[in-house]
């Protein structure tokens, strides 16, 4: 697998990470640690090592399956993980963004411990905290990175003017955001930024929250604790209208003997140089299919028609529901 760099401070990874959180958060309940260890070895074995993870996420166990896991691999893959949640212990769940500096320490202190680690590779702030300006979060960061327990800073969800002010106090490493060909906003403002900048791009849900691969449709059943469950883009009249990009990818793919999935992987490869796509998966099946995009180059040509085809179509509901949108500070 070919490699990318993420930012201007020598962080570099191989193409396509692996996002984790599906693994015991947001997709339903968790899932088991042996078998998604065997998933996680098997993603090694394919010549993946950026794999995303976050304290929020169960809370707290995902980064013990990551770090398990990947426990004998430490020296060789990079991990990302985030802080930025104040996380209620009775109700086991985030309650709001916190980044004040005691809880950033504590966040990080308790990550390296689950990680199994003495250095975070890349630590992102997961949201925006409105009521912490950005330049004390950085300050931080900067004061962790000097102690020896952080490599790189990153930033999730953040809008472009919130982008700069970090930068300008700390080197912002790479910028975790949705991104995929149905969730394009961030191409007005944010991806200029970040390119002036030489920040890199971390996109999480590439596959649409699975939607792109073609999989999910009006008939799916979606488990108790799947966030698609209230996502306004999936219920059945938004899907049934969005299938129109599905049927575009699904057309690219026979193309190429590929699968929709691979198509959109592919695409988002196909943008920029400093894009990492991070899909996530619990199947080894699907972790092979995902892997395999990298081996997908869609021609100048390609990406015009799928431009051209795209834009007449439009895509029906939100990504969040309007609360949860506010939310990512933008």
């Amino acid at each position: 697998m070919l490699r990318r760099k993420l930012g201007g401070q020598g962080l570099e990874v191989a193409e396509i990470g692996f996002g984790c959180m599906g693994m015991s958060f947001g997709f339903g309940p968790p899932k088991d640690k042996k078998e998604m260890a065997l998933v996680l070895h098997r993603a090694i074995d394919l010549g993946v090592d950026f794999f995303d993870t976050a304290e929020v996420y169960g809370p707290y166990i995902n980064e013990e399956v990551v770090g398990e896991a990947l426990g004998s691999y430490k020296n060789k893959v990079t991990i990302a993980t985030k802080f930025g949640f104040n996380i209620d212990p009775v109700l086991n769940r985030h309650v709001g963004t916190d980044s004040r500096p005691e809880t950033v320490h504590r966040a990080v202190e308790g990550s390296l411990r689950r990680l199994g680690v003495e250095c975070i590779d890349l630590l992102y702030q997961h949201r925006v905290d409105p009521n912490v300006p950005i330049e004390d979060v950085a300050g931080t960061v900067s004061k962790l990175v000097s102690e020896g327990k952080i490599k790189y800073f990153g930033l999730s969800e953040a809008g472009a003017a919130t982008i700069r002010r970090a930068h300008a106090v700390f080197p912002v490493t790479a910028l975790q955001s949705e991104y995929s060909l149905w969730t394009r906003k961030h191409e007005a403002d944010i991806l200029p930024t970040i390119e002036e900048l030489g920040i890199g791009l971390v996109a999480f849900s590439p596959l649409g929250k699975g939607f792109l691969t073609g999989a999910v449709s009006q008939e799916t059943e979606f488990q108790e604790g799947d966030i698609r469950r209230i996502l306004p883009r999936f219920t059945a009249e938004a899907m049934d209208a969005n299938k129109a990009l599905v049927d575009l990818l699904s057309s690219f793919a026979s193309n190429h003997g590929a699968t929709p999935a691979q198509i959109a992987l592919a695409w988002v490869l196909a943008r920029k140089p400093w894009i990492v796509p991070i899909p996530g998966t619990t199947k080894i099946s699907r972790l092979e299919e995902n892997v395999a995009a990298v081996n997908i180059r869609l021609s100048p040509s390609e990406m015009a028609e799928i431009e051209t085809a795209s834009s007449h179509i439009r895509i029906i509901g939100e990504r969040y529901p309007e609360a949860m949108e506010k939310a990512t500070g933008l």
